[in-house]
């Protein structure tokens, strides 16, 4: 490992990842989910992928179901239809490799899907499943909220200030910037938030090191995202 390598070291007492899009590339079956949703209650598909992503379920049906229909019973709808539908999950590229460079205890998974449904798309990507997992069911507010990254630093026992965040969506990045981690992009999202950040195109990327209770992340960042 040298500075020619990676031009970005971070040293931190552990790293939070979120799931979908960051460890986890479920595209496939949120369209599908997504799009039945929509297709039921006559609604505009691109809308709700447009703002459901990094969000829990509950409040994107509560931001789209017409009035009557039970916002609780339709999201327990959809997230048993995702529990079930596994069909295109896959790991994101470097994601089991990076997982396995990391000591116990050293990291979390902090998502907007209940614990069934993390459960299912890790196994499902041939991911493990860490001792913390914050989930929708952990937080009474879901992302854009920092509580999710706050709880998971808080469980594996040191500052949010201490820890390395991997975030894909508008709504997690703006959490896990509000938690004061250090926050870097994975993939392509280009939302203001993104601006001044580090990115990379998926986890190949990333080495990590440790000694003495220190972790030690390395990756060379992509070009930072600026708007025009």
């Amino acid at each position: 490992m040298t500075d020619t390598e990676y031009r970005t070291t971070v040293a931190a007492a552990g790293v939070l990842f979120d799931m979908d899009g960051t460890l986890v590339d479920s595209t496939a079956v949120v369209e599908r989910t997504w799009r039945s949703f929509a297709g039921r209650h006559g609604l505009d598909i691109a809308q709700i992928l447009a703002v459901s992503h990094g969000r829990r379920t509950e409040e994107t049906v509560a931001r789209f179901a017409p009035a009557g229909v039970d916002v609780d019973a339709e999201a327990r709808r959809l997230v048993a239809q995702e529990v079930r539908d596994t069909e295109g999950i896959v790991a994101v590229p470097g994601a089991a490799q990076l997982l396995a460079a990391l000591p116990a205890g050293t990291w979390a998974l902090v998502t907007s899907a209940g614990r069934a449904l993390a459960e299912a798309r890790m196994v499902a990507a041939g991911l493990p499943l860490p001792p913390v997992v914050v989930s929708a069911e952990d937080v009474t507010a879901g992302k854009p909220s920092p509580e999710g990254y706050l709880l998971a630093a808080q469980r594996l026992g040191f500052a949010p200030e201490q820890a390395v965040v991997f975030e894909d969506a508008e709504a997690g990045l703006l959490a896990a910037l509000a938690s004061g981690a250090r926050t870097v992009v994975v993939g392509a999202c280009a939302a203001a938030v993104t601006e001044g950040l580090d990115r990379l195109p998926d986890l190949r990327d990333i080495r990590v090191a440790h000694a003495a209770g220190q972790l030690w992340v390395s990756f060379s960042p992509a070009r930072k995202h600026s708007r025009s």
